[in-house]
């Protein structure tokens, strides 16, 4: 091919691509969708709504805005998923454990200790079991789109340092409102009082409760250290989120539409637990900066802690069904192969 014959099948290429965007474009409307998110905008989940919002509007050419309201402005987790279910709100970003109410099978992910690392969260939450879960919720008027990383939970309190399982007794925890969590703290030892995060600082400020357990990522973006002296690395639950749209809405969408949000939400989780990988790794060192007391579990400890909640686990495996809970476990055992 000579160069005229190159540049006329490169324009002819251009033109080709151009047109195919522009046609998708076509079945996109002018549509502003409200996308709720319950912490600050400074924090890993405020960087990656803006992800999100922007990749909207650059895949659409601009018709669909992402309107992102943090800081629990929409309500809770579960104020927005009613809101959604209902068709009151278009989009928003929380806590699988909250979802335990509505659709049983995500207790899954509230197994302790489940995923040893990353890694094995990442393939079991894309792939199919993932997929699996994630599409029970059509059922009950949501749609999942993509799983993001809250992290691996540790507690922090303003009681005492807490360096063994026996030390959560006395301590009064405001845990998810979400019966595995309450089981799991309850039979540690804690009292578990169930309470929504966006009444969290200040439930802790008062000291009506002790203590709380997150991400060294939201300890820090919540600022949390100001009213908890005491934090324990003991990563005892991978803790996801997940983007959720109204079925009610997403049935509306046309296909393009549905694809801009689809592929903008895979962009944002990639960006999202990259970001919040990268920033919990410098969390920690700054949470111990701002004075907090930073104990660790020995691998003794953290085993007698997995042992006491064996309950629990066989408790989860009925409750999300035994083939479910099989499947993972399979799954899991091939990657640690």
């Amino acid at each position: 091919m000579n160069l005229k014959h190159l540049v006329v099948a490169l324009s002819v290429g251009v033109a080709t691509l151009a047109g195919g965007i522009a046609h998708a474009q076509q079945d996109v409307q002018n549509r502003i969708i409200r996308f709720g998110y319950g912490l600050n905008e400074q924090s890993n989940q405020g960087r990656a709504a803006k992800v999100f919002a922007d990749e909207v509007a650059r895949l659409s050419g601009g018709k669909m805005q992402i309107r992102a309201i943090g800081a629990a402005a929409l309500g809770s987790d579960v104020q927005m998923q009613q809101a959604l279910i209902g068709g009151a709100q278009e989009m928003m970003v929380g806590s699988t454990a909250t979802l335990v109410g509505i659709t049983k099978e995500m207790a899954i992910w509230d197994t302790p200790f489940l995923f040893n690392n990353e890694k094995e969260a990442d393939a079991i939450l894309d792939g199919p079991v993932g997929q699996k879960v994630m599409d029970k919720l059509q059922e009950k008027g949501l749609v999942g789109l993509v799983y993001w990383e809250n992290g691996f939970r540790n507690l922090t309190n303003s009681r005492k340092p807490v360096r063994s399982v026996d030390d959560f007794a006395g301590i009064k925890l405001r845990v998810m409102q979400n019966p595995v969590f309450i089981e799991t703290f309850r039979t540690l030892g804690a009292d578990a009082v169930p309470m929504a995060f966006s009444e969290l600082f200040t439930a802790l400020e008062t000291k009506a409760v002790d203590g709380q357990e997150n991400p060294f990522n939201t300890i820090l973006s919540s600022k949390f250290y100001e009213v908890q002296p005491h934090l324990a690395v003991t990563n005892h639950v991978y803790s996801p989120w997940i983007m959720l749209v109204s079925k009610r809405y997403w049935d509306r969408l046309s296909a393009a539409e549905k694809k801009v949000l689809m592929d903008a939400a895979v962009k944002s989780r990639d960006f999202e637990r990259k970001d919040t990988r990268e920033e919990g790794a410098r969390a920690l060192a700054q949470l111990k900066a701002k004075g907090m007391q930073v104990t660790t579990f020995s691998p003794a400890d953290t085993d007698a802690m997995r042992s006491r909640l064996t309950r629990v686990n066989a408790s989860i495996a009925t409750n999300v069904g035994m083939d479910l809970w099989n499947e993972v476990q399979g799954e899991l055992a091939k990657l640690r192969r």
